[in-house]
């Protein structure tokens, strides 16, 4: 196969990841037309970009690994990519930490707007996880295939100490 047509292979997988999340938005927002969607517009597009992030994320995993098998024999390739991870990952820790030390400051300071923007960092963890661990799976190497299995606990943990503590005021006392 020559590399122009791997190349439409993937970026083919991709189109199609766009339009099937593009559907399910497109689904969603026709059933929950009403009222409650009209008065919370924001809210409801906030979720509806977190849901196409999420179904495209999944639905793209047939790409990115057919993307990631073809770069198997690139070794600067793997190499930037584990840095790549292991640098968003810390940024995941950067995040939580963030949100955590700023729970208890003042609402109005600069530091308690970026500990709001936090919480986006955090809710993403998840698409970036399943990143790196499908890179992990297909790394050539120990070493590679470490780094990336290393930023994907990172990111695992990061979501999961996130989401306790969001939804912790949910819980009854």
């Amino acid at each position: 196969m020559r590399p122009l047509a791997k190349v439409g292979l993937v970026v083919a997988g991709y189109v199609v990841a766009f339009l099937v999340a593009s559907a399910v938005v497109a689904i969603h927002v026709a059933t929950t037309s009403g009222p409650d969607p009209q008065a919370s517009s924001g809210m409801y597009a906030f979720g509806d970009s977190v849901l196409f992030l999420a179904v495209f994320g999944v639905a793209a995993v047939p790409s990115t690994a057919a993307a990631l098998f073809l770069l198997r024999s690139y070794r600067l390739f793997w190499l930037v990519l584990c840095v790549a991870a292991l640098g968003i990952a810390a940024t995941g820790l950067v995040a939580l930490v963030d949100y955590v030390a700023t729970r208890t400051s003042v609402a109005g300071s600069i530091l308690g707007t970026w500990s709001a923007l936090s919480v986006l960092r955090i809710l993403i963890a998840p698409l970036f996880a399943l990143g790196f661990l499908l890179s992990g799976l297909f790394a050539p190497n120990r070493n590679s295939r470490i780094a990336l299995f290393i930023a994907t606990a990172i990111e695992a943990a990061v979501f999961a100490c996130g989401a306790f503590i969001l939804f912790q005021p949910f819980r009854s006392h």
